[in-house]
């Protein structure tokens, strides 16, 4: 990488890192930044998933306040998260390239899809949850189910993969939001750590994206759990839904 190449991807992955803590799909802006630095599609995917791994346990430390209370919670879906993480990573290394190159394209836009309709999505997660009912402790084998799915989805490309978790929990637990919020960073530090230790082993990655994305995002997890609250949500979703539309653009064109 050239020195101006090496400063876009760690300035991504301080991005990714906050935005991953506060909403998801950090993916969105260092997907395309690793791609426009002529990584192929599955190495840019690999190499991002090992780097995030630090900006996800930032994340998750940063919000512990919120994650009193919630062992039980989080074990529970943990191995589901374990789970789905493992899988998708699976499919990711065996499926061919020309599979990801195919199936990619459409993950993006359904990640697209989801960040733009999030306000929606957190507006009709509010009106299901009474605002004072006793909390469901685990949200039953549907939401095992949901998040096991939604975590294999993570594994193989994990744009998104937040914004999922915190909808499908919204929906079958009575909880606050921002402590639902510190759940998903836990469940995606789980799922980017499992995939990576199958992808030290078996799959091509690049070590500088890599290891300026994992001190970027480390950086950037701890910014977004501190202050990413005072954030603009429109400002960050614009951000997102723009940078993810160029790299929807760049695939398709590629």
């Amino acid at each position: 990488m050239t020195p101006g190449e090496m400063a876009a991807v760690f300035a991504a992955g301080m991005g990714a890192g906050a935005v991953n803590a506060v909403v998801g799909s950090g993916t969105l802006i260092t997907f395309p930044v690793l791609l426009a630095t002529g990584l192929s599609p599955v190495t840019a995917t690999v190499s991002n998933g090992l780097g995030l791994v630090p900006g996800s346990i930032s994340a998750a430390i940063g919000y512990r306040e919120e994650l009193r209370g919630q062992r039980r919670r989080v074990l529970l879906l943990g191995i589901g998260a374990v789970l789905g993480g493992l899988t998708g990573a699976v499919l990711l290394l065996t499926l061919p390239e020309s599979a990801f190159e195919r199936i990619v394209p459409v993950l993006v836009s359904l990640a697209l899809v989801l960040v733009a309709c999030q306000p929606l999505i957190a507006k009709r997660v509010r009106r299901r949850r009474p605002a004072d009912g006793p909390a469901r402790r685990d949200g039953g084998p549907l939401l095992f189910t949901g998040l096991t799915l939604a975590s294999v989805y993570g594994g193989y490309f994990s744009a998104a993969q937040g914004i999922i978790y915190v909808s499908l929990m919204g929906m079958l637990l009575d909880d606050t939001l921002q402590r639902l919020n510190a759940v998903k960073n836990v469940l995606a530090a789980v799922v980017n750590t499992v995939a990576a230790v199958l992808f030290v082993f078996f799959a091509d990655f690049d070590w500088t994206a890599v290891l300026l994305i994992a001190v970027g995002s480390a950086l950037g997890g701890l910014i977004g759990a501190r202050t990413g609250r005072r954030f603009s949500p429109a400002v960050l979703r614009t951000l997102i839904v723009s940078v993810g539309t160029v790299a929807l653009v760049h695939l398709v064109l590629r």
